[in-house]
């Protein structure tokens, strides 16, 4: 007789679209069509099936975990006998390729949970803003890794959210400007003990370089409350980035302040041939040695398919 194959164990549990979609439970749509249209990014088509099916439920266990949170923090005031100790921010972490489409996902995110009955605070940042500057890039020869763990600062990232988790009146993070590709001089975004903070990038689930020097071993999700990796076939995120690239040639490349200004004046072809081999070369090198090994680290994943459309989701145990 033959044995019989146990199912290899996994520690999520997974919904097919119509599984997860009925997780919404009645949470009504908070978002207007036009509020949803604003929020898409420039290469995705974004419906509001799209958000009533897989957003509202997502907000709706983010809702529970933040509430879950907050009783947690008033069990420890009430041991310490301090009613007066500031609540820590709920931190979220958003991972995944880049034009996967990981910003939307932060933006609708953040838009849906500031509008729960409690009307929380809900801040956004992206870890583009602790990219080295470009001089520094320049100097050390990694222009062309940009997105690489390398050429993050990522001791100044852990110590922002470190700062953060830590409860402290105000933190100031760097501003990264992407018509400039660069990080804007003398400019500061400065976040007052939001009640919770989204962390959106390419490195969110990543460990660094940089630790191998840090007795401390200290990782940015370390301090994530909860992870979600947006997750894709890598052919699709290919067709995607192209598409990206194109659109972008039409519109933000042609202002002569950008940094991509250049790529305006190709030939459509010839823009296919440059986006083809900027994936190759550089972002999906990225995908598959820095950013895919850290999908299992998430607490939850969505995959998409065609359109962006999200088709399963797998959620920690």
């Amino acid at each position: 007789m033959k044995k019989k194959h146990r199912p290899l164990s996994t520690p999520y549990l997974a919904f097919n679209r119509l599984q997860w979609a009925a997780l919404r439970d009645c949470v009504p749509m908070t978002l207007t069509e036009e509020e949803i249209v604003k929020l898409k990014g420039i290469n995705e088509s974004l419906s509001v099936e799209e958000v009533a099916q897989i957003y509202l439920p997502l907000s709706r266990l983010l809702n529970f975990y933040i509430s879950s949170d907050l009783r947690r923090q008033t069990i420890l005031k009430q041991f310490l006998g301090n009613n007066n100790r500031q609540n820590i921010p709920y931190v979220i972490g958003i991972a995944g390729s880049v034009a996967v489409g990981k910003s939307t996902t932060a933006r609708l995110l953040q838009a849906l949970l500031s509008r729960w009955p409690e009307h929380r605070q809900v801040e956004l940042i992206t870890t583009d803003s602790f990219l080295y500057p470009n001089r520094v890039l320049e100097e050390r020869g990694l222009m062309k890794k940009k997105g690489f763990p390398e050429s993050y600062d990522m001791r100044s990232l852990v110590n922002f959210i470190a700062e953060i988790k830590s409860g402290a009146s105000q933190v100031c993070a760097p501003v990264y400007s992407h018509l400039k590709y660069d990080i804007v001089p003398n400019e500061k975004k400065i976040i007052e003990q939001p009640d919770i903070l989204i962390l959106e990038g390419l490195n969110v689930l990543q460990s660094s370089m940089d630790y191998l020097h840090d007795p401390r071993h200290v990782f940015v999700s370390d301090f994530v409350d909860f992870s979600i990796y947006v997750d894709a076939a890598e052919n699709l995120l290919q067709e995607w980035y192209i598409d990206r690239f194109l659109k972008f040639r039409a519109g933000a490349f042609s202002n002569p302040d950008s940094y991509f200004s250049h790529y305006a004046q190709l030939p459509e072809t010839e823009a296919c041939i440059t986006a083809s081999q900027l994936w190759n070369e550089i972002n999906g090198l990225n995908l598959k040695q820095n950013i895919l090994p850290t999908r299992e680290r998430a607490s939850l994943i969505m995959t998409k398919s065609a359109n962006h459309a999200v088709q399963s989701v797998r959620l920690r145990k």
